[in-house]
C-alpha cells in the first residue's frame, strides 16, 4: 500500500477517537491530511513591545519571567497561575486559567516569545492564557503557525503535528500535476514545494508562492472541467421545444419586463428550439445578473416553454428556504395554467416522497421544485425537458453534471445573482452561454449604504427604532453563530495571515441576539443560522415574513434569495470579514418592496484594504463594478467563499483559491486550460497524464460529497 493511501490512525500518538474526529473532517488518509489545507495563520514573527500593544489584538511579545508563578484556587476545581513578565518598555501579568502545570513551566529570568491578546480591567493589563515558546535569540523561531478546522477532540497543535508527519512519510510520492514548461510559463512552485510550505511554511514569501501554485491547481481543474464538459455538450442534444408561443404565460406576470429579460428569455427560446425535428442543440446557459433583477421571472417563462411542449422541468436551489419561496412563487402562478408543481426537499415526508417520486416517475408532475434531494439516484424522471438550477455558485461542476446525467435529452438553465469578474466567469462557467441582465426593473429601490464604527452604536440603534416606527423591519447579519468560535463562521472571509491592522472580535448571532432583545423590549427578536434545522429557519423566515419578527439576526444564511418587501434595513457587524460580493448579496435583501431602504455596515477593522474595501461599497450599487474591483484589491478568494474552501466538492474545491490574493491567477488558468486542450483535446498524453488522473479524481469526490 502505497504511503499516501496510509490510514491516518496509523500516525503516531493517534488513536480511536482521534482518528473518529479526522474521519469528521472527511480525513481517512495521509493524502487527505496533506490536502486537508490551513484557512488561516497564526503570524507569531512580527513582535511588538507591550507599550505598542493593542487591546484585543493578537501580537507577539518577547518577554521575561519576573516573577515565579503562583497558582490558586477559585470556585470549586478551577485555578488560575498567575506571573509577572517585562520587556524594555514595562510589564504586564500573564494568567493561565484551568492549567496548573504552567506553574511548573516558568522561572523567573526566563524569556519567552508570548502570543495572545492583551486585555485591561480596571486600568490593569494582563495577557490570558498566551501561546508561549522558549526564546534565544540564537536560534530562530518560526513566524507562521497553520490554523485549520478542527474536531474535538483534535486542537490546532495536534493537527500540526499530523501534517508534517504525513508530509514526511509521503515526500517521495508527491508527484507534480503539471509539466515542468507549463510550471516555468507561469512561475509556480513545484508542487512538492507548495504542499510543505502550506502547511510548514519557511516565511511569507514560501507561503505566498505556495497559496499561488495550490490556487492555480485548483481553477486550472474549474477550466478544463467546464471546457471539456462544454465539448461534450456541443456535442449532444436535447428535447427540440417546437412550440416556442410564451404569450400565455406572460399574461401571468403582473409587471412589464425590462428589455434585458426580454432579450434573456429570447437567448432562452431559440436555444430550446432550435435544430430540426426531436433534436435540438443541449441549452447550456446562465443568467447572471445584479440582486433584484429579475432572473426568476426569465427561468418561469423557460420552465413554462418546456411543460408547454409537454416535457417535465425541474428547479433547483441550494437551501430548503430558497427552495420553498420558489415554491409559494410559481406554484400558484402555474396552478393557474393548469399544470402541477410540486416541492422536493430534504425535510419532505417519507410518504410524500414516494408521493412525489412516483409522480415523476408516471409524468403526472410537471414541475418540481427543490434542493440536491432533486438529484438523489432513486428520483427518476419520465420526460425531463429541463433542469433550472439556481444560484450557481453554490453548486459544484460535478452536480451540473449529475442533473443532465437523469436527463441526457433535458436542457440546462443556471442563474447566479453573484457578480463575478470577466476573467473568473470564464473559469467557473466555461461550459455556460451567458445571458447577462443588466438592467434593474422599474420601481426598484436604490440601497443608501453607509460605513460606521462602534462610535456610531447609539445613533444607529436610534436608526433601528425608526424603522420599527415607521413600520419596517430589520436584517442583523453577524459573521459567527455562538460566541468564541474559531474560524466556525458561516460564509465570512477567512481573516489571512495577509490582512493587516486590528481584527474586531467576532459577533455572534446567537449572542448578539440576546443583547439586541434587551435594547429592543418591544420589538419581536429572532436569530437564524446554518446549523439550525430546516424546519426551524424555515418557521422563522415565515414568521419574519409575515411581519410578526421585527428583527431578524442571521448569519449568511438569508444571504440569496429571501424576498422580504417590508424589509428596509440590513445591518452587517463585523463587515470587514465579508466579501464584497456578499455584501452586496446581504445588502440586496433590502429594497425590495416600496420602503426607501439602507444598509449599514459597521467594522472597527484598521486594515487599510479593508477600510478601502468597505468604502467602495458606500460609492456604488453596481455589482460588477464592485466585482471587479474586489478581485484587483484582494484577489478571486472572496468570489469563491470559504463554503468552497472547506467543502471539497459540494462547492467546488476552492480550498486555496478561496484564500488567493493574485488577481491573475484566474486569466492564467484559463488561458492554460485553453493551450493544453488545443495540444491535447482529450489529456490523453503521456505529459498529461497526472493532470487527468487529478481532474478525474476531483470530479468522482465531488460526485461523493454531492450524495
Amino acid at each position: 500500500m502505497a504511503n499516501m493511501d496510509m490510514p491516518v490512525s496509523k500516525l503516531a500518538g493517534i488513536g480511536k477517537v482521534k482518528a473518529a474526529a479526522f474521519e469528521k473532517l472527511g480525513i481517512h488518509t495521509l493524502a487527505d491530511l496533506i490536502y486537508h489545507f490551513p484557512t488561516r495563520y497564526e503570524n507569531r514573527g512580527v513582535v511588538s513591545t507591550l507599550a505598542e500593544g493593542r487591546v484585543g489584538m493578537m501580537q507577539s511579545y518577547i518577554l521575561t519571567v519576573a516573577t515565579e508563578p503562583k497558582m490558586a484556587r477559585l470556585r470549586g476545581s478551577l485555578t488560575v497561575v498567575k506571573f509577572r513578565a517585562f520587556d524594555d518598555s514595562g510589564s504586564v501579568e500573564i494568567t493561565y486559567f484551568n492549567q496548573p502545570y504552567m506553574r511548573d513551566k516558568f522561572h523567573t529570568g526566563e524569556t519567552y516569545r508570548f502570543y495572545g491578546k492583551l486585555t485591561e480591567k480596571l486600568g490593569r493589563f494582563s495577557l490570558s492564557s498566551p501561546i508561549a515558546e522558549k526564546y534565544d535569540e540564537r536560534e530562530a523561531l518560526p513566524e507562521l503557525y497553520a490554523v485549520y478546522r478542527l474536531a474535538n477532540p483534535l486542537n490546532k497543535n495536534v493537527l500540526r503535528e499530523c501534517a508534517k508527519q504525513a508530509l514526511s512519510i509521503c515526500r517521495t510520492e508527491i508527484t507534480d500535476v503539471l509539466p515542468s514548461e507549463l510550471r516555468a510559463k507561469y512561475s509556480l512552485a513545484t508542487l512538492s514545494f507548495a504542499l510543505e510550505n502550506i502547511h510548514v511554511p519557511e516565511n511569507l514569501t514560501a507561503l505566498d508562492r505556495a497559496a499561488r501554485r495550490l490556487a492555480f491547481d485548483e481553477l486550472l481543474q474549474t477550466a478544463l472541467a467546464v471546457r471539456l464538459m462544454r465539448k461534450k455538450q456541443t456535442q449532444s442534444f436535447a428535447e427540440r421545444m417546437e412550440n416556442g408561443d410564451i404569450s400565455k404565460f406572460l399574461n401571468t406576470v403582473p409587471f412589464e419586463l425590462t428589455n434585458a429579460q426580454k432579450r434573456a428569455i429570447d437567448d432562452i427560446i431559440k436555444d430550446m428550439s432550435a435544430g430540426e425535428g426531436r433534436d435540438a442543440p443541449r441549452m447550456s446557459r446562465i443568467l447572471v445578473g445584479d440582486v433584484g433583477c429579475g432572473k426568476t421571472v426569465c427561468a418561469a417563462a423557460a420552465v413554462y416553454m418546456t411543460v408547454h411542449n409537454g416535457f417535465q422541468a425541474l428547479v433547483m436551489a441550494p437551501t430548503e428556504i430558497l427552495a420553498s419561496q420558489h415554491y409559494n412563487d410559481l406554484a400558484p402562478q402555474f396552478a393557474s395554467l393548469g399544470y402541477n408543481v410540486e416541492k422536493l426537499t430534504g425535510s419532505t415526508t417519507a410518504a410524500e416522497k414516494r408521493r412525489i417520486k412516483m409522480g415523476l416517475e408516471n409524468g403526472s408532475i410537471d414541475i418540481v421544485i427543490g434542493t440536491h434531494a432533486l438529484i438523489e439516484d432513486n428520483v427518476v424522471f419520465k420526460s425531463l425537458g429541463l433542469a433550472v438550477c439556481d444560484e450557481q455558485h453554490r453548486f459544484g461542476i460535478a452536480q451540473r453534471a449529475k442533473l443532465l446525467e437523469k436527463s441526457p435529452r433535458a436542457h440546462m438553465l443556471v442563474m447566479s445573482a453573484t457578480p463575478i469578474p470577466r476573467t473568473l466567469s470564464l473559469v467557473l462557467y466555461g461550459d455556460l452561454a451567458i445571458s447577462r441582465i443588466d438592467e434593474m426593473p422599474r420601481g426598484r429601490q436604490k440601497v443608501d449604504t453607509f460605513y460606521v464604527n462602534e462610535n456610531y452604536r447609539e445613533r444607529l440603534n436610534g436608526f433601528i427604532e425608526k424603522q420599527f416606527a415607521d413600520g419596517g423591519q430589520v436584517y442583523v447579519v453577524c459573521p459567527a453563530v455562538e460566541a468564541q468560535e474559531d474560524d466556525a463562521d458561516e460564509g465570512a472571509v477567512t481573516v489571512s495571515v495577509f490582512d493587516e491592522g486590528f481584527t474586531p472580535p467576532l459577533k455572534s448571532a446567537v449572542e448578539f441576539a440576546k443583547e439586541l432583545s434587551e435594547r429592543f423590549p418591544e420589538a419581536s427578536v429572532a436569530y437564524i443560522h446554518g446549523k439550525m434545522r430546516p424546519a426551524e429557519k424555515n418557521d422563522i423566515m415565515t414568521r419574519f415574513v409575515s411581519g410578526e419578527i421585527k428583527l431578524l439576526v442571521s448569519t449568511t444564511v438569508i444571504e440569496v434569495g429571501i424576498n422580504v418587501p417590508n424589509a428596509s434595513l440590513m445591518i452587517v457587524e463585523n463587515a470587514e470579514r465579508f466579501g464584497l460580493s456578499q455584501l452586496h448579496q446581504l445588502r440586496g435583501r433590502v429594497g425590495r418592496g416600496e420602503r426607501k431602504s439602507y444598509c449599514v455596515l459597521v467594522s472597527d477593522s484598521e486594515g487599510e484594504i479593508a477600510k478601502q474595501r468597505l468604502k467602495l461599497m458606500t460609492k456604488t450599487n453596481d455589482g460588477f463594478v464592485i466585482a471587479e474591483e474586489d478581485l484587483k484589491m484582494r484577489g478571486p478568494g472572496d468570489f469563491l467563499g470559504t463554503d468552497g474552501a472547506r467543502q471539497s466538492g459540494a462547492h467546488g474545491n476552492y480550498r486555496m483559491a478561496a484564500l488567493c490574493q493574485d488577481a491573475s491567477i484566474p486569466e492564467a488558468a484559463g488561458e492554460a486550460a485553453a493551450a493544453i486542450l488545443e495540444e491535447d483535446p482529450t489529456l490523453s498524453s503521456e505529459a498529461f497524464a497526472p493532470l487527468r488522473k487529478k481532474l478525474a479524481n476531483a470530479m468522482s469526490a465531488s460526485e461523493t460529497t454531492m450524495n
